[in-house]
């Protein structure tokens, strides 16, 4: 029965009124309102995918007995890369969903840049199989800039067909902010082609007239912002600010003062980038919202913020509260403040692992999109050039680096790791089309003492990027990422010590959220076991190719100063 049918407004209508028994009723509910904060005792009926009847007692052909427990709208993540979770889109569902997150809104950005169109119907078709409304914000900037070597380039034309598609929300967050301000012909036509729907925004660090001119575009959120002053500057420029808190992007701590009943309607919370490791270990959306009201951000602006607001910031006018004629995506809660999640009910339908069975699964794509040859360890050598070398500073918990000046030695003319200063090398290898490039340069803040630590996942190209002490250790850590079609990697020179091949894409693994969690455990004591100090090395490494995230940065061409938006001569 189709949901806008009037055969089911006719019942919706006849079950809410009480003249009939709703298809499933959740009885002695405490229900939350994110309108006002009171709790009050109800039940809470639904028909198909939607609430008919709130503040009241019903009859249901199915009922649940929530046991007086507190009842929460679903929760929205308003801005994620499933890719990060580097499961599919359907283990992503069945490992997060469980947190009270029923809906969330991706930009396939990081498939789309190694497969283009293949990549973002890939997620198109399984977003309209999982349980989760998984939405769609179609990829903006594929390739993010032009000073690397990605697997695809989609344009305007590229993208309009998609926009009818019943997922697709709008455009994902425009990254290339400098093609914004210079007005680049080929920015302005998306831009135009979006105006009159959702445009997200990815600006860091921007303020001022260069604000200005970017929102004039019409963009409207953004998960950039890592300083309150910084939020607080976007706020009253018109933005919805999304405080985010990944895996390694961890601003919740920073942002959570603005969070304030003033201002609640207009922050909504986001994870970005997030790891099954992380999920099992502290929880998703969930986490997010307890931490925020343990720091004495009030109940209401936590879960309006997970909620009402995303719902209101993204166009979702049929969610984001417990109310007659909204979407039944409801959070059964055991603790209220602790935001510890008993169960769900997902449009309608109590969330099961029976249910997560009934789904139909897509086929994987993109299972032999590394496509290079070994390297060998001289690949990794580096002329010394200068007795000072700028390197790249990494701190844990910030996709931000640093622009760093070492002094670093140098032997039979080649500039060396100095694993005393906490130097290593760093190298991106093109894996798309075969060009041979190899971008190297310094990093500093890993901690390694010996070995190497690789990755097929690179934002935004997806190249492989690998971090060491040995041009030894870089080139087998590479070289089984190579023989894996894609993964991670940690090696000492002789020895792999941990993997997890990641083959959709060069991006995903085709295992259980579990196994994937299990083989991050050993990749994390693996790196550790070289000296790493990071927590989240492979998230970290991963980000060390965007060159669109101040300072400095390094592509497939070469080192890459974001400040001045050009290759480092």
């Amino acid at each position: 029965m189709s949901y806008a049918s009037a055969e089911f407004l006719n019942r919706a209508i006849a079950a809410g009124s009480g003249a009939v028994p709703a298809d499933l009723v959740i009885k002695n509910a405490r229900l939350f309102s994110v309108v006002d904060g009171s709790v009050r005792e109800t039940d809470i009926a639904i028909v198909g995918d939607r609430i008919v009847g709130t503040y009241g007692t019903y009859r249901g052909d199915m009922e649940i007995d929530a046991g007086e427990r507190i009842v929460v709208p679903g929760f929205i993540d308003t801005h994620l890369h499933v890719e990060s979770s580097l499961v599919t889109p359907f283990e992503f569902d069945r490992c997060v969903l469980p947190h009270g997150v029923t809906t969330a809104i991706c930009d396939p950005h990081e498939i789309a840049n190694v497969l283009g169109l293949e990549g973002i119907r890939y997620f198109l078709d399984s977003a309209l199989q999982t349980i989760m409304d998984l939405r769609i914000n179609l990829s903006s900037c594929v390739p993010a800039t032009a000073f690397e070597t990605a697997g695809a380039c989609l344009e305007v034309e590229d993208l309009l067909p998609l926009r009818g598609h019943p997922k697709v929300i709008g455009l994902a967050e425009f990254m290339n902010f400098p093609g914004v301000l210079d007005r680049d012909p080929n920015v302005l036509a998306k831009l135009s082609a979006f105006q009159d729907g959702h445009i997200d925004g990815h600006a860091p660090l921007l303020s001022g007239a260069p604000l200005n001119g970017y929102l004039a575009a019409g963009i409207r959120t953004d998960h950039e912002a890592t300083t309150a002053g910084e939020a607080l500057e976007k706020l009253a420029k018109g933005m919805t600010i999304l405080i985010r808190e990944g895996s390694v992007s961890k601003d919740l701590d920073a942002l959570a003062p603005i969070l304030q009943p003033d201002v609640s309607a207009f922050v909504a919370l986001c994870t970005d980038d997030r790891n099954p490791l992380d999920i099992a270990e502290e929880g998703h959306l969930d986490s997010m919202i307890r931490r925020l009201i343990a720091k004495g951000i009030r109940p209401l602006d936590a879960y309006r913020a997970a909620s009402w607001s995303a719902a209101t910031a993204f166009g979702l006018k049929d969610r984001g509260m417990i109310a007659p004629g909204r979407r039944a995506d409801l959070v059964l809660l055991d603790e209220f403040e602790d935001c510890r999640v008993a169960s769900v009910v997902c449009g309608g339908r109590p969330v099961t692992e029976a249910l997560f069975a009934e789904r139909t699964q897509i086929a994987p794509v993109g299972l032999d999109s590394v496509r290079l040859s070994r390297v060998e360890p001289d690949d990794f050598a580096i002329p010394a050039q200068n007795a000072e070398v700028r390197v790249i500073g990494v701190t844990a918990g910030r996709i931000l680096t640093g622009d760093l000046v070492k002094s670093l030695p140098v032997t039979d003319g080649l500039a060396q790791t100095d694993v005393d200063q906490d130097v290593l090398k760093v190298a991106v290898v093109e894996r798309h089309k075969g060009t041979g490039n190899i971008g190297r340069g310094f990093v500093c803040g890993f901690g390694m003492r010996a070995g190497a630590i690789a990755s097929s996942v690179g934002h935004d190209s997806h190249n492989i990027c690998v971090v060491g002490a040995s041009d030894e250790a870089m080139a087998r850590a590479v070289n089984r990422v190579i023989a894996m079609k894609g993964g991670f990697t940690v090696a000492d020179d002789t020895n792999v010590r941990a993997e997890l091949a990641l083959p959709l894409a060069g991006l995903m693994s085709l295992e259980p959220f579990e196994t994937v969690r299990q083989a991050l455990e050993e990749l994390r004591a693996a790196a550790k076991g070289l000296g790493c100090t990071l927590p989240e090395p492979f998230l970290q490494v991963a980000f060390l190719p965007l060159p669109v995230i101040p300072h400095l940065k390094i592509t497939d061409l070469g080192l890459f100063d974001v400040d001045k938006f050009q290759l480092v001569r």
